[in-house]
């Protein structure tokens, strides 16, 4: 079993892709961050659902995570593919990803037969 990142870094990742999320629904429907004129929380939930799937998908990690320096590998050791979609729908529920077993790993994780590991420098 690969080293599993620490709880701190996966949730410091998690806060910097949904403040990207916030911000690009944000832009993109020229409503403020915050308050009664802002955009529905839907539509950052969705917005963070597909930055980090795609992301995590093809590159192994969302740019959260990126900087950070962890990533998310397959059971293989490469990107998850398309069970990151799986992974992140799971994440969004956010009971899967507080619930975890004696590694340190979500549910979320789990069912996706992935890990969160720290990136090794080249």
């Amino acid at each position: 079993m690969p080293e599993i990142a620490g709880f701190g870094r996966r949730l410091l990742a998690l806060l910097i892709d949904w403040i990207v999320a916030s911000l690009t629904v944000a832009l993109a429907t020229g409503t403020p961050l915050a308050g009664p004129e802002a955009a529905s929380s839907w539509w950052v939930l969705f917005a963070f659902f597909v930055e980090v799937a795609i992301l995590d998908a093809t590159l192994g990690y969302s740019i959260g995570k990126r900087i950070v320096g962890i990533h998310v590998i397959g059971p293989h050791g490469g990107p998850v593919g398309v069970m990151a979609f799986l992974r992140t729908a799971l994440l969004c529920l956010v009971l899967p990803a507080i619930l975890q077993n004696s590694e340190g790993r979500g549910f979320h994780d789990i069912a996706a037969g992935s890990v969160i590991t720290p990136m090794r420098r080249a």
